[in-house]
């Protein structure tokens, strides 16, 4: 365990049955990195999150938060982070104040801390003037910053967030990722990330971490990763030519027949597509 990273996986293996979602997994977060953890469906990403949030149990040792077991330090573990999932966390049915408010209790945040708490939350998400409408009357890019507000109320020092932008048009995405950052720059927060976006992940991410039936598969910054791929395919230490993109490493990475496979790229685009629709 390295003390001086967010996160901290060693040799994490969950099954599921008869399917081994995660396999033997080692994976650092360096402390105030965005890192993104990418692969197809089924690749074991959103296993792994839950194993890191603690949704699912671990063994000791081979998951620490902060120096902290995800083991035997549970509610440690859980006072130090942010979780947005891929499904939707908020209540249609209350006001956007309310929904960060619920979260503020959840996470424990004193009595006397909570208003103000939600307060700036909202405001740096960018939705203080809508915190009183319901937030069934929001869109879907406004619903996703809510969820963004809900896992900032407590302050953590971990944001994770499970495809925080599927289905969003880019003008949203876009959006997302401002507030994101600029909670970051002004905290320090450490942010782990799956997305499906690959220009997402060039763009936003320090490091990217490429997983591929439970383990990474490939690690480093989104440039090194192209020109790691441009390297061998020219067979050269100076390739020329423009770099592949990310999505040419992920497809290196993974395979061929993404298109065909279960939770390949068009169960993506099926999924973006629903996402649309409901959002």
């Amino acid at each position: 365990m390295n003390t001086n990273s967010a996160v901290s996986c060693t040799g994490l293996t969950y099954v599921f049955g008869e399917t081994k979602a995660v396999d033997g997994l080692d994976l650092t977060v360096r402390e105030g990195e965005v890192f993104g953890l990418l692969g197809p469906n089924g690749a074991g990403k959103t296993t792994a999150i839950r194993c890191i949030t603690t949704l699912l149990p671990v063994p000791p040792g081979m998951v620490h938060v902060f120096g902290n077991d995800a083991s035997g330090d549970k509610m440690a573990v859980r006072r130090l982070l942010g979780y947005v999932p891929q499904q939707l966390s908020a209540d249609a049915s209350l006001t956007g104040r309310q929904n960060v408010t619920l979260f503020a209790r959840v996470f424990d945040v004193a009595r006397r801390e909570r208003a103000e708490r939600v307060r700036q939350a909202l405001t740096a998400v960018g939705l203080a003037d809508a915190a009183d409408r319901l937030a069934g009357t929001y869109s879907g890019g406004m619903v996703r910053r809510l969820e963004l507000a809900q896992a900032l109320v407590s302050a953590p020092r971990l944001l994770i967030l499970d495809e925080p932008t599927i289905g969003l048009d880019p003008i949203a995405r876009t959006g997302v990722w401002e507030h994101i950052n600029a909670v970051r720059a002004a905290t320090g927060m450490t942010v782990l990330v799956t997305t499906h976006y690959m220009d997402e992940a060039d763009q936003y991410c320090d490091r990217v971490g490429l997983m591929h039936h439970g383990r990474v598969r490939a690690l480093g910054t989104p440039l090194e990763l192209r020109r790691g791929l441009a390297e061998r395919r020219s067979g050269t230490d100076v390739p020329t030519g423009p770099l592949p993109t990310l999505e040419d490493v992920f497809r290196d990475v993974a395979g061929g027949g993404l298109d065909d496979e279960p939770g390949g790229f068009r169960d993506v685009r099926s999924t973006r597509r629903t996402a649309r629709r409901v959002g």
